[in-house]
């Protein structure tokens, strides 16, 4: 049953991708806390995505996704578990031998478990995308504290409010901006089968130096499928909105998104 799974997503994704006149690598996580994309254990784990996706807004194509992630827990403070995840992803647009809409992204994070219902995070973000949001070099540094509001075993509530030090050089003579930030972010997980969990994920920014005019957030609905061991297939709709976006881009962005993970 699990070989006839992964046969039926596997012709899915291939009958899709032969209708894609782009091919673009991309990912969709949470921007605005630290990374923890899979369960971290003692043991080093790693996981890789590979997905079709059709975005709109800024772009509207049809397109190839992909993601890497690695974790693994340590003892940290009080002998309490210390999270460490990283992530990378490319994307790009390549028709008639000519890129566009290039993305390169990196991020590392830090989740110290402080109690039972208690967290502090750190991550370190890199964002390039000169045409997709006009982006040459976006770093990013976030410290802040979360807390797990709800978790009866089959549903999961977690809620997260930190601090970030942005910089933002754009690739077009837009003026180079570095500014102070408070973040949010908040995630519900809901199990509900053996083989199926729903989450929801919502980040949002503003900027200290005119948090009413300055603002940003996003939100991602999805749901996850076990069709195999060690192996899910994921659909997901992502929606992002930027009050003050990069000078000639769109306020408002949307993907919709579906991938198959590999855990190993």
């Amino acid at each position: 049953m699990k070989t006839i799974n992964l046969a039926l997503v596997t012709v899915i994704l291939l009958s899709s991708l032969s209708l894609a006149e782009d091919i673009t690598v991309t990912d969709v996580k949470a921007k605005y806390s630290n990374n923890n994309e899979i369960e971290a254990s003692k043991e080093f784990k790693q996981s890789l995505d590979l997905g079709v996706s059709s975005t709109t807004g800024n772009t509207k194509i049809l397109n190839i996704n992909g993601k890497y992630n690695f974790s693994f827990t340590k003892k940290g403070y009080a002998n309490n578990p210390l999270k460490v995840a990283f992530d990378t992803s490319a994307f790009f647009t390549e028709t008639n031998t000519i890129k566009s809409n290039e993305e390169y992204l990196a991020n590392i994070g830090f989740e110290q478990d402080i109690d039972n219902i208690w967290l502090a995070y750190m991550s370190i973000k890199w964002l390039k995308n000169p045409d997709f949001k006009n982006y040459n070099n976006k770093i990013s540094l976030n410290l802040g504290l979360g807390k797990e509001l709800y978790n009866d075993g089959k549903q999961l509530l977690i809620a997260k409010l930190g601090i970030a030090y942005n910089m933002e050089d754009y690739a077009n003579t837009q003026k180079t901006a570095k500014f102070g930030s408070l973040n949010e972010f908040l995630e519900y997980k809901n199990q509900l089968n053996k083989i199926s969990n729903l989450y929801l994920k919502a980040g949002a920014m503003q900027n200290f130096d005119d948090m009413k005019k300055d603002y940003e957030g996003v939100g991602v609905l999805g749901i996850k499928f076990a069709v195999g061991e060690n192996i899910n297939l994921s659909i997901e709709e992502e929606l992002s909105y930027d009050n003050l976006p990069p000078e000639g881009f769109k306020k408002i962005d949307t993907k919709s998104i579906i991938k198959l993970g590999y855990n190993f």
